[in-house]
Parts: structure tokens; C-alpha cells; sequence
């Protein structure tokens, strides 16, 4: 089974709750985002300097702005590093810088997402000699496996809680974190079809081997069955839409086919009032012919002074 890829996991939990995600992994700069802000992700991915070059891991940056006009936009920059030690500081300033030259502003804010911490991880960056700094860079961090558990059990933030997981909790209360992670996700997503794409979000970063899911299954009945509704909703989503496709593609075969053999009669009838009775090879040929063959021998026919030239392959 291949490895999940974290990258594509936050991306998508960012882009489905761009609001929440800002006020969880960057709770000081999105504390003004009221309401009325528009928040949008945008796409500005970099060309490549080499083709070996990698690609910033969360390249989907989030644009806030006001509305009314009374601050300008401010242009949030996401990076997820599940491995402390690929992280590059000054990666991240030539991204931010590039991105903020593209939207023509000077409003960025660097935000990056550790799923655990490290002593390799650099905080700072400041270019210059021992006369001047010439450059200071700093951006926020948010590492997951330094956040406690216990302050985001009850949030009203579905990102928080999908990321209990993530967080720092003692060994033993992995369950609890669990049906924690759980609840918020039926609490606060009443979409099915997220709820059960965000189930595997939580399997993903807290999978149950088969004791603690029996463990669980007694311990958080009505959490289990929900999960267990979800299942079957999407089971029967699934078979239900193979039978429409199923359906659908019988129907237009049976028209396609419905129309092969209209056509196919016709030409016999119109072959045996031009040329007489068919004979047994002529027939076969019409019951073995594509439709292809069947429109090519049609106009034929018009021309055609003998059975053997509507036939004919040259």
C-alpha cells in the first residue's frame, strides 16, 4: 500500500475549509478575518529553474480581502512539511517573494505546517554581513506534534478537530482522541460525502488495529454506528450510481445496436428489389457487417450496376 501523501491531504482539508484552516494554523493573522472577508485560493505555481527541481509541497496560497476596501488583501502562503529536515527557509523566501512580485503586493504572510517538530527546523532568516542585515525573514509555524491535544478536544473548529490527531496526547488516550476527532467531524460537517472523505482523513493519522477497533466499537457505540451509516450510505451511493451507468450504457448500446439492425434490413430489402433474391453468403455478409460497412455499401448501391460492385473492395 502506498504511502499517504500528507501534501495532498492538507491541500484538499485547506481548500475545503480555507476559514478554518487560517484560524488554526494561523490564529494570530486570522484573527481580523470576520465574516465579511473573501476568502479564495489561488493557483500560482512557479516554472521549474531545473526539471529536477521540487515544487513547493502546498503550492494552493489563500487571498483574503475586505470587501468594503478598509485594508488591503493579504495573501496567506501554506507549506506542509511532514520531514523537518527538507524544510528550506530560504526556499520559502524565494517563494513568498515570487508570489508576492505575481499578486503586485507586499502583504504575505509565510505560514508552515509541521506534522512534527525537530531541532533542524530553522525559525529565522537574516541575510547581510557583520555591518548590516540586509534581509530578515520570519514566518509562522504550526507543528502539529507540539500542540496539545486537550485544548482543541471540544473546538468548534473542524480543522483543529480533524488534526486531533496530529496533536501531542499521551499513548493511552488514543482512542478518546479518536472518537474525539470523530464527533467534531459529525458535529460539524453535515455533508455525507465529506464526512466520509474526512473519515479517512482521521484513519490516516490515528489508524485502529483490529483490538482497538473493538476497543472502540464498545466504548463509543454511538460514534462506531454512525461511521458504520456513512459506510453503507456510500456503499449503496456506489452501487446505485454503477447501476445508472450501467443502465444508461445498456440503453444506448440497445439503441445502437437497434439502429445497426434497422439499417441492415433495409439495405437487404433494397438489395433484393434491385438485384433479386440474396443468397445465403450475401445475407451472412450483411449479418456480419459494422455499421461502417453498412453506410459504405448503402451509397454504393446507388451506383452500383451489379450485386458484386456494391461489395466490391477496390
Amino acid at each position: 500500500m502506498p504511502a499517504p501523501s500528507h501534501d495532498q491531504n492538507f491541500k484538499n482539508l485547506i481548500l475545503d475549509y480555507p476559514r478554518q484552516a487560517l484560524a488554526f494554523f494561523a490564529p494570530d493573522e486570522a484573527h481580523d478575518l470576520d465574516d465579511a472577508v473573501r476568502i479564495t485560493p489561488i493557483r500560482q505555481e512557479q516554472l521549474k529553474d531545473r526539471l529536477g527541481d521540487r515544487f513547493h509541497e502546498l503550492d494552493v496560497p489563500l487571498l483574503a480581502e475586505w470587501p468594503d476596501g478598509r485594508r488591503e488583501a493579504l495573501l496567506f502562503v501554506l507549506e506542509e512539511e511532514s520531514a523537518p529536515g527538507r524544510f528550506s527557509i530560504h526556499r520559502l523566501v524565494s517563494y513568498c517573494a515570487t508570489l508576492a512580485e505575481l499578486m503586485e503586493t507586499d502583504r504575505v504572510v509565510p505560514v508552515v505546517i509541521f506534522l512534527r517538530g525537530g531541532e533542524r527546523i530553522r525559525r529565522h532568516l537574516d541575510l547581510g554581513s557583520e555591518r548590516h542585515t540586509y534581509l530578515r525573514f520570519d514566518y509562522l509555524a504550526c507543528i502539529l506534534a507540539d500542540t496539545p491535544a486537550d485544548a482543541w478536544l471540544d473546538s468548534s473548529n473542524l480543522v483543529a478537530r480533524l488534526n486531533l490527531p496530529n496533536m501531542r496526547w499521551p499513548r493511552e488516550r488514543k482512542l478518546e482522541i479518536y472518537a474525539q476527532a470523530v464527533r467534531g467531524l459529525i458535529g460539524l460537517e453535515p455533508s455525507i460525502e465529506k464526512r466520509i472523505k474526512y473519515m479517512d482523513f482521521i484513519d490516516i493519522y490515528s489508524p485502529l488495529d483490529d483490538n482497538e477497533r473493538r476497543l472502540y466499537e464498545l466504548r463509543y457505540p454511538q460514534e462506531n454506528e454512525e461511521m458504520l451509516t456513512w459506510s453503507e450510505r456510500a456503499r449503496h451511493a456506489g452501487l446505485e450510481q454503477g447501476l445508472q451507468q450501467g443502465l444508461l450504457q445498456g440503453l444506448e448500446k440497445g439503441r445502437e445496436e437497434g439502429r445497426e439492425d434497422g439499417e441492415r434490413e433495409l439495405l437487404s430489402r433494397l438489395l433484393a428489389r434491385r438485384f433479386g433474391p440474396l443468397d445465403g453468403r450475401t445475407a451472412e455478409r450483411l449479418q456480419r457487417a459494422t455499421r461502417a460497412d453498412l453506410e459504405r455499401w448503402g451509397d454504393r448501391l446507388l451506383d452500383a450496376q451489379t450485386l458484386e460492385d456494391v461489395f466490391d473492395t477496390h
